[in-house]
């Protein structure tokens, strides 16, 4: 008997990647999350997703799903983690997109969105999505 067939995980641009980024922090109760468009600005990735955690143990459980979901569904794992085990600013770098989950003071002191204000936003419709669940 033949094992069955592995299909290749699904490739996902960097737009794409960064919506599911901000889908999977949503799904998680992620709050005030944005995606910045910084193609036009930086070499070195396409998107940043911020979000906000209420607690340490939120940024974690955030953290854990993206992580799972994107290796299972993609194939994808990170070039690099910072803060997983304070779980106070977690960085995940997928190289086209990285993803930031802040607890709040931290939010408050490193300001992203204004550090890069002039990076165009990415409208994400989460709240749309919420609402027809």
């Amino acid at each position: 008997m033949r094992p069955a067939p592995q299909t290749e995980p699904e490739r996902v641009d960097s737009e794409a990647m960064a919506r599911l980024l901000a889908e999977i922090a949503d799904a998680k109760k992620g709050e005030d999350i944005v995606a910045l468009d910084m193609r036009s600005l930086v070499g070195y990735t396409d998107f940043l997703v911020v979000c906000t955690a209420r607690n340490e143990r939120q940024a974690k459980a955030i953290h854990d799903d993206v992580h799972q979901r994107l290796k299972r569904d993609h194939g994808l794992l990170p070039a690099n983690v910072e803060g997983e085990a304070e779980s106070r600013w977690v960085l995940m770098d997928y190289l086209d997109c990285v993803l930031h989950v802040f607890v709040t003071e931290l939010r408050d002191r490193y300001r992203l969105e204004v550090l890069w204000a002039e990076a165009p936003r990415l409208e994400l419709e989460l709240q749309e999505l919420r609402d027809s669940a």
